[in-house]
């Protein structure tokens, strides 16, 4: 299988220097990357900034803004079986960038927010026979949550975690279905996730066409 992987965080710019985003360390979607490769199957990795090394033999494209990644998604998806999105990527951006620095001037400023592009949602409306699996970080209702995601961004499965998984070397995961039901649990180091993860693919979706 030739598997496309998102992960890291984004980035947004509100000027030339300052930038929001979020805590992902990126060592899940790594994990998933190396799991593939030692499965003996292509890992295609679409990266936000990280302090990590790609697997070796890892197709790796960096990128940097939520559009940036959506832009290598669309480009990479077809050639691709599957994806796995575990990148978590900023929801909003400034409705435009200030060219150089903001001063300060000792006075409250108002920074006026959009959403960014859904990357998985694109990849789930085009993925023509393809299956994606998605990632859901929630900390209320997670279930609930994470099927509505599901649903709402096309994915055939979607693996759900809790806010402890940010920066952690671990991580406690359900793989929920489209009835809302746990196909599979696991718990442990990023690693065994990421592998239980790729053997469970390799018995449920490789060869298959979801719809």
């Amino acid at each position: 299988m030739r598997i496309l992987i998102t992960a890291g965080p984004t980035r947004e710019y509100l000027d030339d220097v300052r930038y929001i985003s979020n805590a992902s360390s990126g060592r899940m979607g790594y994990a998933i990357a190396a799991a593939i490769r030692e499965s003996g199957h292509e890992a295609v990795l679409v990266s936000g900034p990280v302090d990590l090394a790609a697997p070796t033999g890892c197709e790796l494209h960096p990128v940097e803004t939520t559009a940036d990644m959506r832009d290598a998604c669309v480009k990479l998806f077809p050639d691709c079986d599957g994806v796995i999105a575990a990148a978590a990527v900023c929801d909003y951006k400034p409705r435009s960038r200030i060219v150089g620095k903001i001063a300060k001037t000792g006075d409250p400023i108002a920074i006026e927010m959009i959403e960014t592009d859904d990357v998985l949602a694109e990849i789930g409306g085009g993925k023509d026979g393809r299956w994606v699996v998605g990632f859901a970080l929630e900390a209320e209702n997670p279930r609930e949550n994470a099927l509505q995601k599901l649903r709402a961004k096309n994915c055939d499965y979607i693996v759900l975690n809790s806010p402890e998984a940010i920066g952690s070397d671990s991580n406690s995961v359900e793989l929920i279905d489209a009835t809302g039901s746990a196909a599979a649990t696991w718990s442990g180091s990023k690693q065994e996730v990421a592998r239980a993860l790729i053997q469970w693919i390799e018995t449920h979706l490789a060869g298959e066409r979801p719809v």
